[in-house]
């Protein structure tokens, strides 16, 4: 098209004032707001030009378009004006998916965080004398009960405590410039990890103001390498779960026995780094070595780190338990106000621990998924299949096939959990293109693909998602 025809075009595209003057528009514009549509206007009236200066309008299709520009833009302003983060169905059979959202709440903490956040509310305010208080003891005194300090005995501490964080790399962070600003800490070379979103533990350590001292090799490390790196410049060990990988193979690493009687020998705090920290034993699920934080503390570790929306099933937050005379030290650093959390984020992590004091760990969504069995999401997968029909439709095939779910999360990354999948192929569309249909869905459905298939694990679906997940396989024929 010559640039004699395009300028032509482009003059018979009307101005923002002429679209808004439309009556259409009027009516849109009382019901949205003047800003919301005449912006929708200008994204729309954006895109017309630049099709028109690609060549891909002739007179008579910019006309058409030029007629139904009151229908675009109320699209684009429905589209601007709805939500970017959506509830999802996730039938990935990873339970702590990160980019999912990790952990789904409890009924309990949503109700909790609905109550609060709709009040006013107690959160630094002392009922019982009329006085500012303090937002920790909301959760502190559930996190003693359940890492009471009989949990320690044998070594000299005073109880345990708990403050709450943003999430568990400001934990370290805090933990690390309270403890050992300006001083050594010694960690395994073995154990500086990676964590989501490209974020390394020696980066963290260094925003600390502390000093990374390596000790011992990728694969081996013993007790006399901390022993013989240890100076008078040295505040803290610390040690990091290797929670999102493994070393196998020709490896060697001290018991967290011999580093706390190393810690004890030469008067040193010792600090585990668990990432995930697991208040519910995982050996009742067939998961183990993996520890959990009562481990750590009855073993005599100082303080203890880890995450909110991994194992523990609440809201994101870094979790800080340990020596109180230690927590007092952290509360007390500037770096606790600016990492400290919100009222809903106290009202969520609140309803969830009470769940771990009344044992109520089906109430606690990630426990239930870890607990749900084989055949029970075995029975739910064949009646989803079932009620598709036996035709399935035109070109879609279902069947069932034996599977394994995994933890996810940075969490347990060896272990899985046996379970029962629906494989989808289609006779016309690719795995991919599978995908991208159930994601069009409403809510979106999220699979992952093996070997050219389309694989549905129930296991991360909640029951009462199931109808949904039926309704859009039938709809993919």
């Amino acid at each position: 098209m010559s640039a004699v025809n395009k300028s032509a075009l482009f003059q018979k595209l009307p101005s923002t004032d002429e679209v808004l003057r439309r009556p259409e528009m009027q009516a849109l514009t009382q019901r949205e707001g003047h800003a919301a549509v005449a912006e929708s206007i200008r994204a729309v009236l954006a895109r017309l030009r630049q099709e028109i200066a690609w060549g891909e309008f002739d007179e008579k299709a910019l006309t058409l378009a030029v007629g139904g520009l009151s229908a675009a833009v109320e699209r684009e302003l429905r589209q601007s004006l709805s939500y970017s983060l959506l509830p999802l169905i996730n039938a990935t059979g990873v339970i702590l998916h990160t980019n999912l959202g990790r952990a789904p709440l409890a009924a309990a903490a949503l109700e909790r965080v609905q109550a609060t956040a709709g009040a006013y509310s107690n959160l630094e305010f002392d009922l019982a004398t009329g006085e500012r208080g303090k937002r920790d003891v909301h959760v502190d005194r559930l996190f003693r009960k359940l890492l009471a300090d009989e949990s320690v005995d044998g070594h000299s501490v005073d109880g345990v405590s708990t403050i709450v964080v943003n999430n568990n790399a400001a934990a370290v962070l805090l933990a690390l410039n309270s403890l050992a600003e300006g001083g050594e800490v010694i960690v395994s070379r073995g154990e500086l990890v990676e964590i989501g979103g490209s974020f390394r533990i020696p980066d963290v350590m260094s925003k600390s103001n502390a000093t990374l001292r390596e000790v011992g090799t990728t694969n081996r490390t013993r007790i006399d390498d901390y022993e013989r790196a240890i100076n008078e410049r040295t505040r803290l060990l610390l040690r990091v779960h290797r929670s999102n990988f493994e070393i196998s193979g020709f490896t060697a690493q001290p018991g967290l026995e011999e580093l706390v009687a190393l810690a004890l020998r030469r008067n040193l705090p010792l600090m585990e780094d668990l990432g995930s920290g697991a208040l519910f034993d995982l050996r009742s699920v067939g998961i183990n070595g993996e520890p959990g934080v009562l481990d750590s503390l009855r073993l005599g570790v100082d303080i203890v780190t880890y995450s909110g929306d991994k194992l523990l099933g609440g809201p994101q937050a870094g979790l800080i338990s340990g020596r109180a005379d230690l927590v007092a030290r952290m509360r007390s650093n500037s770096l606790f106000r600016a990492l400290r959390v919100d009222k809903l984020t106290y009202a969520a992590l609140e309803a969830t621990l009470l769940a771990y004091v009344k044992r109520d760990h089906d109430a606690v969504p990630v426990l239930r998924m870890m607990r749900v069995s084989k055949d029970e999401i075995g029975r739910r997968a064949e009646e989803i299949v079932s009620a598709i029909g036996p035709d399935q439709g035109k070109h879609l095939k279902l069947e069932l096939v034996d599977g394994e779910s995994v933890i996810g999360g940075g969490a347990a990354p060896s272990a899985v959990l046996p379970t029962r999948l629906i494989a989808l192929t289609h006779g016309e569309l690719s795995a991919d293109e599978l995908c991208a249909r159930l994601r069009a869905n409403v809510p979106g459905i999220i699979a992952r693909v093996e070997e050219g298939r389309v694989l549905l694990d129930l296991r991360t679906v909640f029951p009462e998602q199931d109808a949904n997940l039926t309704a859009a396989l039938a709809s993919l024929g």
